[in-house]
């Protein structure tokens, strides 16, 4: 307490506290609380002081849980977003009768204000129904609602011993009390949300270095090939993934994959599947049987509404051939020289929806000046003004426009498009691409 509301509470210790002087208590309690940021203290400091206020035999503060199925847009009527009240701080109370006091939202005094958001004075307990014996020596009771946002988030509670112990003064003083420590528990509670964005923010950052650190570096060096490729998040991580590993010195593994679902979930499962498909390709399987392996370690960990699509090829310089597995990822667009261009529709469902999912190889001979080129579903799907998609259609005229360009070059070049597709807002979804230019 104050040295001001010590003063105050003395010079009408022997005489009983007039409006004025309880305003001026008032005005130095919430002086007090607002110092704080932190919710259980300013509610611990509320009850403090609450006393040399207002006088109580007990009294408490109770906060109300919500359901977590509950999302946030029930008003304080919706019972069924409401579970019940927390015990915050409390004074004057046996712990066994606070032990066996549950109350839900609509029961009790407390309950009827919570639910209507109205205050209430009951002179006489006994004489009102809705009464629920938490005290045995309680005759009188005053309850409050805490207010924040058009929504009951708690209530105050003060009991007396004897009956008419409380006054529609005493009742307007307790509601401005209210309705401050509403304000601060606000601001709290908006400096807490205020932390965590920064902390969640740092993680974000901290796992998408980490992410970039695990996709290539570089385009890699193949003879007689032009290759490169690139991830465009929408998010601070990704789910997308592409990769290129060295299998021989005119060997190249290639792979593009998109993880279903967005943000740090996908993330964490676009490296699950980086760790387990490298594994496969480096103890030799060929891409049929390194997809199998990979399906059956993620049917084993992922959730029933996860799944993967992922493309691996083997690519063979020397011979000119891709031998490739495709598990459900979008078929790749092969454009020749001329221009002449196909989706190789191939392949088998995605990996991690079923246990013994079998894959097969294919085969695909390359000839001087092909285009191969693997994207995620980010861009056909990526939508402009009116809703239309940009669709496989436009993909390949774009190609075609531009298959003249180095792989990087092209790859910028369909971003570009995409970029003007949607009149500068990008894809709703990670695009990535991988380019193979045969030379």
């Amino acid at each position: 307490m104050t040295e001001q509301t010590t003063d105050a509470a003395e010079t009408v210790a022997g005489a009983k506290l007039t409006v004025v002087d309880k305003l001026r208590l008032l005005l130095d309690i919430t002086k007090k609380i607002s110092r704080s940021l932190d919710v259980d203290e300013v509610l611990e400091l509320v009850m403090d002081t609450l006393g040399s206020l207002l006088p109580y035999d007990a009294a408490g503060i109770y906060m109300i849980e919500r359901n977590p199925q509950a999302d946030g847009t029930s008003n304080s009527g919706d019972l069924g977003a409401l579970k019940g009240f927390s015990t915050t701080s409390v004074r004057g109370y046996d712990i066994n009768e606070l032990t066996e006091l549950h109350l839900k939202v609509g029961e009790g005094l407390l309950g009827y204000a919570a639910q209507t958001g109205e205050p209430l004075i009951v002179h006489d307990v006994s004489q009102d129904p809705r009464y629920v014996n938490a005290r045995r020596a309680t005759c009188s009771e005053m309850v409050a609602p805490i207010i924040s946002n058009d929504e009951v988030i708690g209530a105050f509670d003060l009991e007396s011993d004897r009956k008419n112990a409380y006054t529609e003064d005493d009742l307007e003083i307790l509601m401005l009390l209210a309705s401050q420590v509403a304000i601060i528990i606000e601001k709290a509670m908006l400096h807490k949300q205020s932390v965590e964005k920064k902390r969640l923010q740092a993680q974000l950052e901290v796992a998408r270095h980490v992410q970039l650190e695990l996709l290539p570096s570089r385009d890699p060096q193949l003879e007689g090939f032009d290759i490169s490729a690139y991830n465009f998040s929408t998010e601070e991580v990704s789910g997308d993934y592409y990769d290129f590993v060295s299998l021989y010195e005119d060997h190249l593994g290639i792979v593009i994959a998109d993880v279903s679902g967005k943000g740090v979930p996908a993330a964490l499962l676009m490296a699950f599947l980086r760790a387990s498909l490298r594994a496969a390709i480096h103890i030799g399987y060929a891409p049929n049987i390194s997809m199998s392996k990979v399906n059956y370690l993620l049917w084993e960990s992922i959730e029933n509404n996860q799944y993967v699509t992922a493309f691996y090829g083997a690519l063979d310089a020397t011979n000119r051939t891709l031998a490739y597995a495709n598990a459900g990822h979008n078929p790749p667009l092969l454009m020749d020289a001329e221009g002449q261009a196909r989706f190789i529709e191939r392949g088998g469902l995605p990996l991690g929806m079923f246990r013994d999912t079998r894959y097969y190889e294919y085969y695909l001979p390359i000839q001087a000046g092909q285009i191969i080129l693997l994207y995620t579903d980010g861009i056909t799907e990526a939508t402009n003004e009116y809703g239309a998609e940009y669709g496989r259609e436009r993909l390949e005229v774009k190609v075609r426009e531009g298959r003249e360009l180095s792989a990087r070059k092209l790859i910028d070049f369909l971003h570009a498009d995409v970029l003007d597709w949607t009149n500068g807002r990008g894809a709703s979804d990670d695009v990535t691409f991988v380019v193979v230019k045969a030379l």
